[in-house]
């Protein structure tokens, strides 16, 4: 049996949710349509013709891409222009177009953490924060036998999760009185009489991201008809989202062989470099595509480089004042994190038919000579 698209992008979502995206970046379907079934998937950086052509010979159903098809807003759809023919194969093929841009850059296991891996970063945190992920605390009154239970269903569903301690919960003993009406089917006690139940009071702490499934696991796990909880929301901040990434590398090189050591991980025939190349180099800091505009943070997260895509002239004049090294690997290299996220989704729907491959087209419009 081959996935529905509106399955396959729901689990895309898990690994890259569209909440994360900055404001006001188009992504989503933006082509066609996820109603149907989709016997092959193919991801890519860019949709460009050349990509769309490899679609329609590999009987692709779904593109799902980083970069968006429709960025600005279309005054018209006329098939003698050469976005218009890019939109009319599409249609005609019946190949929709899904796009994941910042929320890709941004997520775990998105562009950026690639990127740092690859470079063998440690110690790992976001350069320019961009959201904080928002905590509620849940409380739940469970009778004393279920109280084990219940803790282990709230722990397994995600809450209590706090930096790598799971399963945290506060436990407060007391009694519990309900009296069952007309109507009711209580697990304890009689209709008409009053109850009192030795229970116990448990408050926990869960993300706003896990609360729905957090409350199903609760309410299915739980003894009660009626379940009595309480969810608040608090003022602390959870965990940090953002942009790029700053670590440590296991031991200082130097800019030069930092450099050399870029171009062999992303494949690369050159790049651009500010700095001086016997500079030694420890902290660096990571941003795939354009990151001209967040030297900033890499300044004020004291990283020795700034690896980022599109540097201009003005930037890199900023960084030499700063103090700052720059390496420049272009734009393009936010293909490396393409075929972690194939393995991701393959085996994620592994069992279905549905096929998902990788765009074997270089849409970078750079060549060196």
């Amino acid at each position: 049996m081959f996935a529905q698209g509106e399955h396959i992008v729901r689990i895309f979502e898990q690994f890259v949710p569209p909440h994360l995206a900055v404001k006001d970046d188009p992504i989503g379907l933006q082509v066609g349509t996820l109603r149907k079934e989709i016997k092959k998937v193919m991801l890519a950086l860019d949709v460009t013709p050349e990509v769309v052509e490899e679609a329609v010979r590999q009987h692709v159903d779904l593109i799902i891409a980083h970069h968006a098809v429709l960025f600005r807003p279309v005054r018209s759809l006329r098939t003698d222009t050469l976005k218009g023919r890019l939109y009319e194969k599409l249609i005609k093929h019946d190949i929709a177009v899904y796009i994941a841009h910042t929320n890709w850059d941004i997520a775990h296991g998105g562009v950026n953490d690639v990127m740092a891996e690859a470079l063998g970063l440690k110690e790992k945190r976001v350069l320019s924060p961009v959201k904080f992920q928002k905590l509620k605390k849940l409380v739940v009154f469970v009778p004393e036998q279920y109280h084990d239970r219940l803790l282990q269903v709230l722990g397994e569903a995600g809450a209590g999760w706090i930096g790598n301690y799971s399963h945290c919960t506060f436990n407060l003993s007391g009694t519990g009185t309900f009296q069952p009406m007309e109507g009711s089917t209580p697990f304890i006690g009689k209709q008409g009489t009053l109850e009192k139940v030795n229970e116990v009071r448990i408050e926990t702490v869960v993300t706003e991201d896990d609360e729905q499934n957090v409350i199903e696991a609760m309410l299915e796990a739980h003894p009660y008809e009626e379940v009595a909880y309480d969810v608040y929301p608090l003022d602390l901040k959870g965990e940090t989202y953002g942009l790029g990434r700053v670590g440590k590398l296991e031991q200082a090189v130097t800019l030069g062989e930092l450099a050399e050591k870029v171009k062999r991980t992303f494949e690369l025939p050159a790049l651009r470099v500010v700095g001086h190349p016997e500079r030694s180099i420890r902290r660096v800091a990571v941003m795939g595509g354009m990151g001209s505009k967040y030297l900033k943070d890499a300044v004020r997260e004291r990283a020795d480089v700034y690896i980022t895509g599109d540097i201009d002239f003005h930037t890199a004049q900023d960084a030499l004042a700063e103090g700052i090294a720059l390496i420049d690997p272009g734009h393009h290299v936010e293909h490396i994190a393409l075929e972690p996220m194939q393995k991701r989704l393959s085996e994620a729907i592994a069992k279905t038919k549905t096929v998902v491959i990788l765009s074997t087209v270089n849409t970078n419009p750079f060549r060196y000579v």
